[in-house]
């Protein structure tokens, strides 16, 4: 019997990628014209936007705050994901994709005292008796749910016995979870690292393709498990973008995100850098989508087909 939990549902999907309309563009910068209006598409990007315009700044991109300029939105696998899950339209068809940013890693842990010991106790458990792990995070079909989905594909679980429950923020998944009622959780570094400081949480593994420095848990990968994931961010043009315009705020989006400037605000946000733009990145962005479909069916989300859990560093050039 499938068993399934959801407190939270859905997803807030980038409200300012429709409706950015198209908009004289005065030169700046030689092959990277401008100026640029950076938004955020939902306040879990807030952060981000600010760091990716003030690394713009510091690199001579000129930065608009009125008047004419390219609009570029600051979205992110949340999005991409909303849409599949409502049946809504691609992020591909809504916005113009010109670069991949970075991304938060994800980590899966359990209570300091849990009876797993590493993440391939909890991998065999997953395994034997799906329905009886009960796991914790983010709402239905975010990031945290996908990754969960993927694990248990990975180890040969029955992933539609899966037994979920999707809370609105990490505080409320961490409460399930220091109260018995999750074996294991998941959710970004970032949320989860008081915790693992303080020793309430041991991480059993990290979502990225190698060791992530500064926590002492193997990868995924290293773990038998052929997942590369993180909850990524991209810039994206409005839909329909000009390919002059277009290519111009990709060479831009390549010039910030070779900086130094991004590199430190990667660091202090606590960001991997992932940099990946123009046709490679929208080749990239066809395979997320694949997969993320693919997973979304696995749990019994959506109907769809095609998609592979290798996330694009795994060696295997999916």
């Amino acid at each position: 019997m499938r068993r399934r939990r959801f407190l939270a549902v859905g997803l807030g999907v980038a409200g300012c990628l429709a409706g950015c309309g198209t908009e004289q563009h005065p030169p700046g910068r030689a092959g990277m014209r401008g100026p640029y209006s950076i938004l955020p598409g939902g306040e879990r990007w807030r952060q981000v936007t600010r760091a990716f315009s003030k690394a713009m700044h510091k690199v001579g991109v000129p930065v608009a705050t009125r008047g004419p300029a390219v609009r570029i939105t600051v979205t992110g696998l949340p999005a991409l994901a909303a849409a599949e899950l409502n049946n809504g339209h691609p992020l591909a068809e809504t916005a113009t994709p010109l670069a991949r940013l970075a991304g938060e890693v994800e980590v899966v842990l359990v209570p300091g005292d849990s009876r797993f010991k590493t993440f391939e106790d909890f991998g065999a458990h997953l395994r034997a008796k799906p329905g009886e792990t009960p796991l914790a995070g983010g709402p239905q079909g975010e990031p945290d749910h996908l990754l969960f989905g993927l694990i248990a594909k990975g180890v040969g679980a029955d992933t539609r016995q899966v037994d979920y429950t999707g809370y609105p923020s990490s505080v409320e998944a961490g409460t399930a979870l220091f109260g018995g009622r999750a074996a294991a959780a998941a959710g970004t570094l970032a949320d989860w690292r008081a915790h693992i400081e303080r020793g309430r949480v041991r991480v059993l593994a990290v979502s990225c393709a190698k060791r992530f420095p500064g926590v002492d848990a193997p990868s995924l990968l290293e773990s038998g498990v052929r997942v590369d994931f993180a909850n990524w961010c991209a810039a994206v043009g409005p839909a329909g973008m000009a390919d002059d315009v277009r290519a111009s705020a990709v060479r831009m989006c390549e010039e910030v995100t070779g900086s130094t400037a991004w590199q430190q605000a990667c660091r202090a946000g606590g960001w991997a850098p992932i940099p990946l733009a123009g046709e490679q990145f929208e080749q990239w962005l066809a395979s997320e989508v694949r997969r993320t479909q693919a997973v979304m069916r696995d749990l019994g989300l959506r109907e769809a087909a095609g998609g592979t859990t290798c996330w694009g560093s795994c060696g295997h050039g999916h």
